[in-house]
């Protein structure tokens, strides 16, 4: 197909939702024919809920029965999408839903083999020069005569020769016309075997190919295997990308993309009247979209303007006169393309003519008076800057850290509280560690550790259907992250070796922590959200975060009373001059709520405060629990756990 324009929505038998045509280019996973490759001008599903993205065109339109298929003439094939897993007659393939099925008899193809059916034999094949049979799927693998790639699906066979053709290598020759280079025919070659300069890019997807490719030494073009069979269209009509017809250069040329302002080096869109430059993947962007490091929405902008000085996903330098996605609601706050578009921050989902109402978590009855989701027998007042009576130790129910000084919204009745903040959380959202929406819920009974921080928690959580348990604390991080024992802002990174933590110098192997672009400063995700500032049983006075500033003199916890390591953070009371570990303060089960009965792991336990003058011994390590709450074991012998590891090894112990 020479030319692609825009049409209307299509509705296909084998997928639930509306499929959209594009002539957006992507490398993608067709879910008709279950190919992984370059597809240009297919379809897309725009569902939220929906795994599937792009179909190539000739997939999504398959046709709904089949009257004479060549291998099946007798009986009628109907195109089904529930028949899960099954081995295609003709290939052997063993491929998902959707197939073609005789409901008379047995007999199923897939959706390619379907719709057009490699012959069971080639007598005068291009790729060859001896008759070719075709084979089914086989548990060996062998080297294609064509790309050379080692492949172990269907083929095609040379009895003479005994050599291997892929099904959609047979169609080539070792010199064929191209439409995306009508001046002269071209030729297969290997990367090897050209001259050093030799172009060796394919122009269309702009990937290096390294086993064979097609070459025109006289213009130095050179595409591959994959674009040559499924090339690309000459001419794309979209006028909301640009006004007029844009036409594929097929020539290799470095050139800097009018849509996305990006660099390129491939076969540029160009329209010459306008002298308008384009890539073929910047063609149809999606017009609003949400990105999981941004709470708002943001919408593309052909031309961005003045005003913008740094992307927000990568901190880089933005162009005001290409175009980037902004958001309507921070004036300063923008995307590259590129960036907003990455797969681990966009759900593929265009938001263009779909309302915005996302559920709010709470409603107001009165002055100061609302009615949240998760407290809806009783209004909850509001009280500014926390001035109620109240026991300095009760936590937030959402969060689980004391109330401290914040403005709250409380229960007195039920002694049910929340801090202003935790009222607000968002009902939905798309927290930073996943492209999909997670919905806040309060956790039950069974308690979990958090996906991310790999803390038990009780409280609220963000959850994905009901999985990735993700508590508020890591929930709502954001980007940038503004925290007082920083000067810089900090982003969310994903260390994929070893760092350490500056605040407690534990060990993160392959996870996410809060980092400086600035300098070497990385963050766990625990001290990230540690309270700044809090009270304890130890002092009258309240204590506050310490961040990297070294005291004058050597200092010991109050409660272990051991030297504390001024490397790390710790608590100090400003008033007293006393200081205490992180750990201590808070320990392992800070964020489980005391009093309560919780099952983790299918074994029960009490939280318990730790607020005796005597403190009792812990059952797996044997000394004494310093930190504030520990767990209270419920299967007959009450024995006492102090820490994650130690509850760790008496869960070792129970199952042995």
């Amino acid at each position: 197909m020479d030319r692609i324009t825009s049409t209307t929505m299509y509705k296909t038998s084998f997928h639930d939702h509306p499929l959209f045509p594009s002539p957006r280019f992507v490398i993608s996973y067709c879910q008709g024919c279950k190919t992984k490759g370059t597809i240009y001008g297919g379809y897309y599903c725009n569902d939220p809920n929906c795994s599937a993205w792009f179909f190539h065109k000739k997939c999504a339109e398959a046709p709904l029965q089949i009257n004479q298929h060549p291998s099946h003439p007798q009986h009628l094939l109907l195109l089904r999408k529930k028949l899960g897993v099954g081995v295609c007659e003709l290939c052997g393939e063993t491929k998902r839903t959707p197939f073609y099925s005789c409901s008379t008899c047995e007999f199923k193809v897939n959706l390619t083999c379907g719709m057009k059916p490699p012959p069971s034999a080639i007598e005068h094949p291009l790729c060859h020069d001896h008759p070719l049979v075709l084979l089914k799927k086989g548990k060996e693998k062998f080297p294609c005569e064509v790309c050379k790639e080692t492949f172990g699906g269907p083929s095609y066979l040379c009895h003479e020769c005994n050599l291997y053709f892929h099904l959609d290598c047979v169609i080539l020759s070792k010199e064929v016309n191209h439409p995306c280079h009508s001046n002269h025919p071209i030729k297969l070659f290997a990367p090897e075997n050209l001259m050093g300069d030799a172009e060796k890019i394919c122009f269309s997807c702009e990937k290096q190919s390294e086993n064979m490719l097609y070459h025109c030494p006289t213009c130095n073009f050179s595409i591959c295997l994959v674009c040559t069979r499924n090339p690309p269209p000459l001419v794309i009509e979209h006028t909301r990308t640009h006004v007029h017809p844009l036409t594929l250069l097929s020539k290799n040329m470095s050139f800097t993309c009018d849509v996305c302002g990006e660099d390129g080096k491939g076969g540029p869109y160009v329209c010459l009247q306008c002298a308008f430059l384009t890539h073929g993947e910047c063609i149809d962007l999606p017009r609003i979209i949400s990105i999981n490091r941004h709470e708002h929405r943001i919408s593309f902008t052909p031309h961005l303007g003045a005003g913008y000085s740094k992307c927000g996903v990568c901190r880089k330098s933005l162009n005001q006169y290409h175009g980037a996605y902004a958001c309507s609601v921070c004036p300063k706050y923008a995307t590259h393309c590129k960036c907003a578009s990455r797969s681990d921050l966009w759900d593929r989902v265009d938001l263009e003519g779909i309302p915005n109402h996302d559920a709010e978590p709470f409603k107001m009855v009165g002055d100061d008076l609302i009615i949240h989701f998760s407290h809806e027998k009783h209004p909850l007042k509001f009280y500014k800057k926390n001035k109620i009576l109240y026991d300095k130790w009760l936590q937030c129910e959402a969060c689980m850290y004391p109330l401290a000084f914040e403005s709250i919204y409380g229960c007195e009745e039920c002694r049910f509280f929340l801090h202003y903040k935790c009222v607000n959380l968002s009902r939905k959202k798309k927290i930073a560690f996943s492209r999909v929406a997670h919905s806040l819920e309060v956790t039950n009974d069974v308690v979990t550790a958090c996906r991310e921080c790999r803390v038990l928690f009780d409280g609220f959580n963000y959850t994905f259907n009901g999985d990735r348990r993700v508590d508020v604390h890591c929930g709502s991080l954001c980007e940038p992250f503004i925290h007082d024992g920083h000067l810089h802002p900090l982003y969310i990174y994903k260390r994929w070796g070893s760092s350490c933590c500056v605040a407690c110098e534990d060990i993160v192997h392959g996870g996410y922590m809060m980092c400086c672009d600035a300098c070497g400063f990385d963050l766990c995700l625990y001290c990230a959200s540690l309270p700044i500032k809090m009270w304890h049983k130890k002092d009258d006075h309240p204590i506050t975060l310490h961040c990297g500033v070294k005291l004058s003199q050597k200092s010991c916890c109050e409660i272990c009373e051991r030297e504390l390591d001024q490397c790390k953070w710790f608590y100090t009371c400003f008033d007293c001059g006393v200081t205490f570990h992180t750990r201590c303060v808070l320990g392992d089960f800070s964020r489980l709520k005391p009093e309560k009965l919780i099952f983790y792991e299918w074994n029960r336990f009490e939280v318990v405060r730790n607020n005796n003058s005597t403190r009792p011994l812990c059952s797996q390590c044997h000394s004494r629990c310093m930190v504030s709450v520990v767990l209270k074991a419920c299967d007959g012998n009450n024995g006492y756990i102090c820490s994650r590891s130690c509850l760790t090894n008496y869960l070792r112990s129970y199952f042995v």
